[in-house]
């Protein structure tokens, strides 16, 4: 059976629909690979590409993102909810089928010195890929953002791991890395005070003693002037959905807030969402092996 790698790269474009085509049209036009979604959130600024393919053709696909990404879109001028530090601000590689966590990691390698070189873009390498502990977080690679990054990586401990202390004027840095499969997942609150979110999201998260393997924002969506707790989740095998939204449900109760929509950015797989209908509907003695219809027609 052939390698498969599947790639989900964020660019910090969300509203101008003609950016955003030209930046997927990357990986439309790259064989190799298949453009399985994309999504973007005017109010984050943000876009976020899900595609697959062979080693060779998802590593040529993420060049060719960053290059039109840092040629089209310039961070001086963008301003959005979601924290970012690159115009193409993270590119995650995802081992599928019948390629090992080691061998992503000789990839994301290769990919970051080729970003580099030809997309003039210095690069972090996180997660699965670090070359530091401290390293591994995202959010941590992160902070400071495009407009702290030019002093941050003057540091010695965050010269980034190719391109030296540099910044991209306009495009500035990037994150690339290993990773498990990562659900990106927002919960929309009855309310428009986004201190409310905020504080929601500072009980579940696992860095502040909350859930294990979930990170959390509380977020203002100008468009529907309501607060959202958006969450990263990066094991749902060991904090599943159900339990995320159960405890947002519980601390919004203290503001006389409730949910009143929720939403996967992105691909997910199916198993997570099997998890919260089988919460849900209180299913006993169920096997989604067995009783999923789709499981059999999969193997």
């Amino acid at each position: 059976m052939a390698k498969i790698v599947e790639c989900v790269p964020n660019i910090s474009e969300g509203r101008r629909k003609d950016v955003i085509e030209a930046c997927v049209d990357q990986i439309r036009q790259t064989a190799g690979v298949t453009l399985l979604d994309y999504s973007s959130d005017e109010s984050h600024n943000r876009s976020v590409i899900t595609f697959m393919g062979s080693p060779e053709g998802v590593e040529e696909a993420a060049v060719k993102l960053a290059k039109k990404a840092a040629e089209l879109i310039d961070l001086t001028k963008h301003t959005g909810e979601h924290p970012r530090m690159g115009a193409v601000d993270v590119i995650p590689f995802i081992p599928i089928r019948e390629i090992s966590t080691e061998e992503c990691i000789a990839l994301s390698k290769k990919t970051a010195q080729r970003i580099w070189e030809e997309a003039k873009m210095p690069v972090f390498l996180y997660e699965s890929s670090a070359s530091a502990p401290h390293r591994q977080n995202l959010a941590a690679v992160r902070k400071g953002q495009f407009e702290g990054m030019a002093e941050k990586v003057l540091l010695p401990e965050w010269e980034p791991d190719f391109g030296g202390r540099t910044v991209h004027p306009t495009a500035g840095t990037v994150a690339v890395g290993v990773r498990p499969f990562l659900v990106a997942y927002n919960i929309n609150l009855s309310t428009s005070d986004v201190s409310v979110a905020k504080a929601i999201a500072g009980i579940i998260r696992e860095k502040n003693g909350g859930l294990h393997c979930v990170k959390a924002l509380g977020l203002y969506i100008e468009e529907r002037d309501m607060a959202q707790v958006s969450i990263n989740m990066t094991d749902c095998n060991v904090t599943p959905l159900y339990r995320v939204v159960e405890l947002v449900r519980a601390e919004a109760k203290r503001y006389g807030v409730s949910i009143i929509g929720t939403e996967v950015v992105g691909l997910t797989p199916m198993k997570f969402l099997i998890d919260s209908a089988e919460y849900y509907l209180q299913l006993e003695n169920f096997d989604a092996d067995r009783q999923v219809l789709e499981s059999h027609m999969l193997k």
